[in-house]
């Protein structure tokens, strides 16, 4: 795999912070996990549930070495994401995020998490919508 990085750009790969001081490119050539930092979620942005279930998985890629603790954060999020929601689509995509996290894929549950971004935003603004602005 083949990666492009500015002068300035960190990358995560394996537990790993690398700073490149120039334009490079570099090639991965075996299994990794790796993680652009324009992907990168701070924790000050984890401000939705999907959103620091995102943090969450994204700590499990950059620090790989215990991972436990994280899944089980994980998987409480999920559940409990889930049933607050009551939205089908939500579910069937954070169940698949947790079938991706089961079997290690932990890159691939970050995209999938990203994807359900949208549909939480339709439905927080839904819930904003219901609730009455109250006069002071």
């Amino acid at each position: 795999m083949h990666i492009s990085l500015r002068c300035g750009e960190k990358i995560f790969i394996n537990g790993a912070v690398l700073r490149v001081d120039r334009k490079v490119s570099i090639e991965l050539l075996n299994d990794a996990a790796f993680l652009l930092e324009a992907h990168v979620m701070k924790i000050e942005d984890a401000t939705t549930p999907l959103r620091q279930l995102y943090f969450i998985i994204q700590i499990m890629l950059m620090d790989p070495s215990d991972p436990a603790e994280a899944r089980e954060m994980c998987e409480s999020a999920i559940r409990k994401t889930i049933a607050a929601s009551g939205n089908a689509a939500l579910a069937s995509g954070l169940q698949a995020a947790q079938s991706l996290v089961d079997a290690n894929r932990i890159f691939e549950a970050l995209k999938a998490v990203r994807a359900l971004f949208p549909i939480e935003a339709e439905i927080l603004a839904a819930g904003r919508a219901r609730i009455p602005n109250q006069a002071a």
